[in-house]
């Protein structure tokens, strides 16, 4: 599992939307987020087009059966629209926390923090720094 998580941040790393789609259920259930393998690949999609420089990396890793707990940082520089909010320039560095559960090499079910870090970031809202 600690093999499958560092092959899933590489792909995200490299923002290869194709090897991702491999690492994730065509089914894929989110908590408070549209479900699918399509959904997911396009909320990436959108964030790696407004932060062409997005880069994860792995904090903390907790492993149990087929569950993985990830506390991960991320950031880039938001050069293109995000979330309805025009580039800013700006470099953000969040915090994320992702609860996944894999079967037969795929993410079946994710849970996790939402982008309201990051939006306030790029809002320049101080209560979400």
């Amino acid at each position: 599992m600690r093999e499958w998580f560092a092959e899933y941040l590489e792909a995200c790393n490299r923002h290869d939307l194709v090897a991702l789609g491999s690492l994730i259920d065509p089914a894929v259930r989110r908590a408070h987020r549209p479900g699918g393998v399509e959904a997911w690949l396009s909320d990436l999609g959108d964030l790696y087009s407004a932060f062409a420089d997005w880069q994860v990396r792995r904090i903390q890793l907790v492993v149990e059966d087929d569950r993985i707990a990830a506390h991960v940082r991320a950031g880039g520089t938001h050069t293109g629209p995000y979330r309805g909010i025009a580039a800013t320039g700006r470099h953000v560095n969040v915090a994320e926390f992702g609860f996944y559960r894999i079967a037969g090499g795929r993410v079946v079910e994710f849970t996790g923090s939402g982008d309201d870090e990051l939006v306030g970031q790029l809002s320049g809202s101080d209560r979400l720094r």
